[in-house]
C-alpha cells in the first residue's frame, strides 16, 4: 500500500487535486499551529481539554482542521498552553507587489 506522502507527491501535479489541496491550506496551517502549541506545552489532548474546560474529542476536532474555532476557543487554547494568541493578515501571493 502506498504511503500518503507518496500519493500526495504523485497527485499534486494534477490540477484538480492541486486546487483542492491549496483550498485547504489555511485549515492545515491552523491545525498544525494548534498541534504545535499543545506539543510545545507538553500536553496531551486530554490534558489540554481539561485545562480548556472541554473534552478530548473537542480538542481532537480542533486539531483535525475540520472545524473553525471561535476566537474565544483560540483564547482558551492559548491560555491553556501558555501561548500568546496573535492574529494577522497577509496579502495573498497574487496580491503581492512584484519587485
Amino acid at each position: 500500500m502506498a504511503r500518503i506522502a507518496e500519493l500526495h507527491k504523485k497527485w499534486i501535479n494534477e490540477p484538480q487535486y492541486r486546487k483542492a489541496y491549496e483550498a485547504l491550506e489555511e485549515e492545515f496551517a491552523l491545525a498544525s499551529t494548534l498541534i504545535e502549541a499543545r506539543s510545545r506545552a507538553g500536553l496531551t489532548q486530554q490534558e489540554l481539554a481539561r485545562k480548556m474546560g472541554t473534552t478530548q474529542p473537542a480538542v481532537a476536532r480542533l486539531e483535525s482542521g475540520r472545524v473553525r474555532p471561535s476566537l474565544r476557543t483560540l483564547e482558551r487554547l492559548a491560555a491553556a498552553t501558555g501561548s500568546r494568541l496573535l492574529i494577522s493578515f497577509e496579502p495573498r501571493e497574487e496580491n503581492r507587489p512584484r519587485a
